[in-house]
């Protein structure tokens, strides 16, 4: 899980340049195609952030649930992920 975070900060670190990238081709009048593919990689980039940080919440956040054995808290992380699924999802 520690590891997760690192990968996840790592990720977000080359997006966050990617996204400085991104933005100097567009104050340079680049080539539309060449800046919508560098945005699709960004975009890329950021869906496996999000599964690493998905991971994360069930393997710790779930799981704490379950071993609790607190149904209210179960259902409460179960509609969680349900929540983040339907946003994927749309």
């Amino acid at each position: 899980m520690k590891d997760r975070k690192e990968k996840a900060l790592q990720r977000l670190a080359r997006i966050e340049g990617q996204v400085r990238g991104i933005a100097r081709m567009v104050e340079e009048d680049r080539y539309c195609i060449d800046i919508l593919n560098q945005a699709l990689a960004v975009k890329s980039a950021l869906s496996q952030v999000e599964l690493l940080l998905l991971q994360d919440h069930a393997d710790e956040c779930v799981e704490d649930a379950i071993g609790a054995g607190n149904a209210e808290e179960q259902r409460q992380k179960f509609q969680e992920l349900v929540s983040v699924f339907e946003k994927v999802c749309r």
